[in-house]
């Protein structure tokens, strides 16, 4: 029974077989058809990409997960008594090219997921409109990617008649020194009792500096102590509203949560942590773009000394870093990370010929 059924297959020119790995016996071609460029992914995590006649494997498909694989040609190749359907396919970048057995891959895009993150959005920064996202509405703890709310009202200040980028703020207060000495929470070190808003500034956006983003908001309240950054809260909160972000409450200036925050006299009571949505923390960062696109300038930095000390950007898709890709054009924006948060992470970048993309990802495991 087996022998007739394998022999049927044979009679109609394909079969069920998968191709062997790669041998002597070459594969050839017993016909194309040229066909429409179609979109295909993989079906699974076998199977491979191979040159023509089958001598050399060109790449796993198991390290294309998210690839969508463009076929221009149905090519049937014969190896032995065996004949089965291929595609000629091209990644999107065009880096792989090849034939790939027509049941490794499935019609379509390929899907892309986020299998570790908590929630995340891809958001068109000029339009605002969200074109893809996973628990986009969800309010979480977003750790040090909180900073971006607390910038846009240092940069308001600033291009207000009040203050300038020269103008001093009082870094005296204890509970920020010591905090800056912290081996969990410092970076920068407050060696002096004020310092300028564009140190404090390049400290908190470019080091992610907590006792920088503190002080920044005492300063746009109006003080240097703790008090101030009680006012200096529900000025955030207050801008959260104005923007109509219904799923965003803040309790802190620089993302630390509460129970950390105590120990330096900065708990204000309340929830443990800022919570806010992927989706709004997306428009936050559309706001700050938007109004005040020089941040990208300062985002973009790898690496700045501020006061004698080094401000290092932990941003790995700038230029030079582990994840950098020339063709993205990532500017920016804000890395963030709390045993509750997560991994957080909101990056931006613009292509050439397209709009300026925003990303979001809340709760990572990496």
């Amino acid at each position: 029974m087996i022998l007739m059924v394998a022999g049927m297959l044979s009679m109609l020119g394909l079969t069920v077989l998968q191709p062997a790995n790669v041998s002597a016996q070459t594969y050839s071609v017993v016909s194309t058809t040229s066909m429409t460029k179609t979109a295909y992914h993989r079906s699974s995590a076998k199977g491979a990409v191979f040159n023509l006649a089958h001598t050399k494997k060109l790449a796993n498909l198991k390290n294309y997960p998210n690839t969508t694989w463009y076929a221009s040609k149905k090519v049937t190749l014969k190896h032995g008594s065996t004949k089965a359907i291929y595609y000629q396919v091209k990644n999107g970048a065009g880096t792989v090219s090849g034939y790939v057995w027509h049941s490794y891959l499935t019609k379509g895009k390929s899907p892309l997921t986020l299998t570790d993150a908590k929630a995340a959005v891809a958001m068109d920064a000029k339009t605002g409109k969200v074109i893809w996202s996973k628990n986009e509405n969800t309010p979480r703890a977003i750790a040090s990617v909180t900073k971006l709310m607390t910038l846009y009202l240092v940069l308001q200040k600033v291009a207000g008649k009040s203050a300038t980028w020269n103008s001093k703020v009082t870094t005296s207060y204890s509970g920020l020194k010591s905090m800056g000495s912290s081996s969990v929470y410092g970076g920068f070190k407050f060696t002096k009792n004020s310092y300028t808003v564009k140190q404090l500034y390049d400290a908190a956006l470019i080091d992610s500096s907590n006792n920088a983003a503190i002080a920044l908001g005492q300063w746009v309240a109006g003080g240097s102590t703790p008090t101030y950054n009680k006012k200096f809260i529900k000025l955030m909160n207050a801008q959260a509203k104005k923007w109509h972000l219904g799923r965003a409450s803040f309790v802190s200036a620089n993302g630390m949560e509460q129970s950390a925050l105590k120990g330096y006299g900065y708990s204000i009571g309340g929830a443990n942590a800022n919570l806010v949505s992927a989706k709004d923390v997306a428009l936050i960062a559309k706001h700050l773009i938007t109004d005040y696109p020089t941040v990208l300038k300062t985002s973009s930095i790898g690496s700045l000394k501020v006061s004698g000390q080094l401000c290092y950007n932990y941003n790995n898709l700038l230029p030079g870093r582990k994840y950098y890709n020339s063709a993205l054009k990532v500017d920016g924006l804000k890395t963030g990370y709390t045993d509750l948060a997560g991994y957080c992470f909101v990056g931006t970048g613009q292509k050439s010929g397209h709009d300026r993309l925003i990303t979001v990802v809340l709760h990572d495991a990496d």
